[in-house]
This record gives C-alpha cells, structure tokens and sequence, in this order.
C-alpha cells in the first residue's frame, strides 16, 4: 500500500513531530510572554480594545476560528518555508518536504536489498522494489553483445552499458522525464542511427572518467538514483555456449539468437568481481535472483569469480523469482524445476528462503503470438522433491505493457514488491509495522 505524501509526515522516525511540538511551544511561550509583560490591565485593554466591536455571543466562535487560523498559518507558513529552501538547494525534490524526509529517514533505514540480473526482467524488478527502501544494489550482467551495446563494445572497447540504462532509469527520482531522452534511438547520422543516447552517455563518460563504474557513479548523480547500479565485472570478458550439438557460439546476442538448446555456457576468460559489488552481497539483508534470461542474464553473473560463493556464504534471505515465459532456443520447454536445476549447478538452493511462481495466465490473444515465436508460460511443477526443500510462493504477478511497438508480459513491479514485503521478514518488520500490505 503506498503511503499518501501528506501522511509521510507522520510516520515513526522521521524527527518531524518533535520539532514542530518544539516550535508550538516556543509560539506557547512568546504569547505567555507577552501577556506577562502587558500586564493583567494592558491585557484587559488590549482584549477591550480588539472585541469591542464583537457581539458577545459571537466572542466564542470567534475566538475558535482565531484559533484554528493562527494554527493553519503557522503549519501552512513553516511547510511553504521549508519547501522553499528544499526547492533553492535540491531542485530534485520538487519541493515535498514529505517525500524528501520519507526518502531520507524511512527508505534509508530500510533493509539492503541485492537484485542480481540483467535485461528488462532486472530493471522491472527495480522499478517496484524502489518504493520499499533506498538501500537497492543492481548488480548487473555486462555480456551483451547486441544492438547498440554491442556495437559500443566493438568500436569503443568499453563495456556494454544498455543493461546498466535500464538498470539506472529504472531507479531514477524521475524515471518518466529521463527515459524519455535516455531511451532515444538515433534515426539518422552515420555510425550513430541506432544507438541510444543513454548508451552513448554511458560510453562517454566511461572515456572522460577512465573507467566504467565511475561513468555509473557519475549517471547516478544527476539521475538522482535511488540506490545503486553495479557491474558484476568490469573485465571485458565474453559469455560462451556449448549446445547439445557439439557446436561453440561465442556472445550473448549470438546464443541468444540460436536456437539450438544449450548444454552449459562459460566465460572466454576468468573475471573478477567488482569489489563493491561482493560487499553488496555480503552485507545484504535480502538476495534476490531473477527474472531474466537464465543462460545470458542470470547465469553470466554467477559464472564471475567470487559472484556464486558469495550468495551461497550471505545469511540474507534470498529469493528465486521464476520467468514467466520460455525462450525460444535458450529455455525451449524448460518447466519452472528445469530452471532450478540448472540455477543449483551455482547456488546451494536449500539455504534458500523462497521461490516465487506466478499463477496469472496471459492473455489468450498474446499468448497466442508468443507460442507462434517459440515461447511459452513457464509451466509450474514444483511438487514435493523438486522445490529443494524451498517454500514456493505462488500468486498472481502478471502484467501486460507496450515493449517495441507490441504488448509484453512482465511481472506487476508493485505487485511483486509488495509480495516481497509480505514474505521476506526483513521487509515485513521494516515495514508492516507502519502500515498495513
């Protein structure tokens, strides 16, 4: 359940209430004050001298209005004041002092939550979660080798930033404003038409700055990013393939566009974890994996030296979240325990605390147009010994949204971010007991 703006105010913890009891009773004070130094007689001329045109039955009534205004002013003068200040020195904020104090004191205190992924399954997640704490590290796969990333990678030799956009706008104070310039594609222009600006961005600044995650931390600042975006590696590395038929297919993009099944990918070379992201996972309260292409998204990340070993050491509740869909050559039949089966090949399942299903089916005419493309819904089958001891989650999760030009499915983000406060006792105690799910 969101929280209106104007109750924000009121919630424990913010340090709001004390000062303002602390400034009602310096208001207290100075009129005691006053009348202390009129005097009982210069207070009875002063109160002659202002009520004399007052009907006596009127005094009380009016009196009472007195009141209630002189209370609303100093409300209503000490908010527009401090709103202001908050508009001079943040102009971000837009001015709400409830949801500048909100963002401060309660989604700062809220548990660390770790989201490990890549493409749109990860960013989506984000884009819920955000609501329920500050505290949110992406840790992000850098494979891709595709579209404008990969062309990136290949002339520029920088990493692929498109997962990390993605990842960043899905964060952003303003995700709306920015996607809106960050998500162009060029049209037009030699060696540019087809790139997004965000991907352009992010390369540049990994040029001005001399590496990628200082570009990030600097696409972070002026996006007003709510939490942080991390790189699983910054070694440029490649994702490889081997399929059932014997055959190497090197790249993300290109094992992706196969549709040969895989029997296991690796990398072109040992990678090592980004420092900042191990500490995020070692000091996380809740771990969470997926959605997202199992073998090009998810899997890239656990494959990074230190990435697995260090998920399977954290005591964080950690949480599987299912695909709601199969692809086409990658995860061609793949039941929801064939996607475990292979994520147990990496992680210790059994220290698990949850595996969340979807239950919601999509919408006949556009499961229909998956089916035609060599998807379908991930069919549910964990029973008895093929949970691997996990509790499985199930509930209705589905969403339908426009995505290049047609309708998607995707996971609810506030559907999920909610259910993930329900189950996950660090989000639950950090937040049920303000207020209601």
């Amino acid at each position: 359940m969101r929280v209106p703006s104007a109750l924000k105010l009121l919630l424990p913890g913010l340090g709001v209430k004390r000062w303002f009891l602390l400034a009602a009773g310096g208001v207290v004070l100075l009129v005691f004050g006053g009348l202390c130094l009129l005097g009982e007689g210069g207070v009875r001329s002063l109160y002659q001298a202002l009520v004399q045109f007052l009907p006596a039955l009127w005094r009380p009534a009016a009196g009472a209005l007195l009141v209630a205004g002189g209370a609303l002013a100093v409300g209503l003068g000490t908010g527009l004041m401090v709103r202001g200040i908050l508009r001079a020195v943040s102009p971000k904020s837009e001015g709400s002092v409830a949801e500048a104090l909100y963002q401060a004191r309660i989604l700062k205190a809220a548990p660390k939550v770790v989201a490990i992924g890549g493409g749109t399954g990860l960013s989506n997640l984000l884009r819920g979660v955000k609501h329920y704490t500050a505290n949110l590290t992406a840790v992000v796969t850098v494979m891709d080798t595709g579209g404008s990333s990969g062309r990136l990678r290949r002339e520029l030799d920088v990493l692929p930033p498109g997962d990390v956009r993605n990842c960043l706008l899905a964060l952003a104070a303003d995700e709306e404003r920015m996607a809106k310039f960050l998500q162009h594609r060029f049209t037009a222009g030699e060696g540019l038409a087809g790139h997004a600006l965000g991907n352009i961005l992010l390369a540049g600044l990994e040029q001005a700055t001399g590496s990628f995650d200082r570009a990030i931390e600097e696409a972070s600042y002026f996006l007003s990013v709510r939490g942080q975006v991390l790189p699983a590696t910054l070694d440029k590395v490649q994702l490889v393939a081997e399929l059932v038929d014997g055959r190497t297919v090197v790249g993300e993009a290109e094992i992706a566009a196969d549709p040969t099944p895989i029997r296991r990918v690796r990398l072109s070379a040992p990678a090592r974890a980004y420092a900042r992201a191990l500490q995020a996972i070692e000091e996380a309260d809740v771990i969470l994996i997926g959605p997202g292409s199992l073998y090009t998204s998810i899997l890239p990340n656990l494959l990074v030296d230190g990435i697995a070993a260090a998920i399977n050491r954290s005591p964080a509740e950690k949480f599987v979240i299912m695909n709601l869909m199969t692809e086409p050559g990658e995860t061609l039949g793949y039941t929801a325990y064939d996607h475990l089966k292979v994520l147990a090949q990496y992680l210790d399942l059994r220290r698990f605390t949850g595996i969340i299903v979807n239950t919601e089916p999509p919408p006949p005419e556009i499961l229909e147009r998956y089916r035609a493309e060599g998807s379908e819904p991930v069919k549910d089958d964990l029973r008895g010994g093929r949970t691997f001891g996990v509790r499985v989650i199930r509930a209705p999760l589905l969403t339908v949204v426009e995505m290049e030009g047609k309708p998607t499915v995707k996971h609810d983000p506030m559907k999920l971010a909610k259910l993930l406060t329900r189950e996950s006792r660090a989000l639950r105690h950090s937040w049920t007991r303000w207020f209601s799910p």
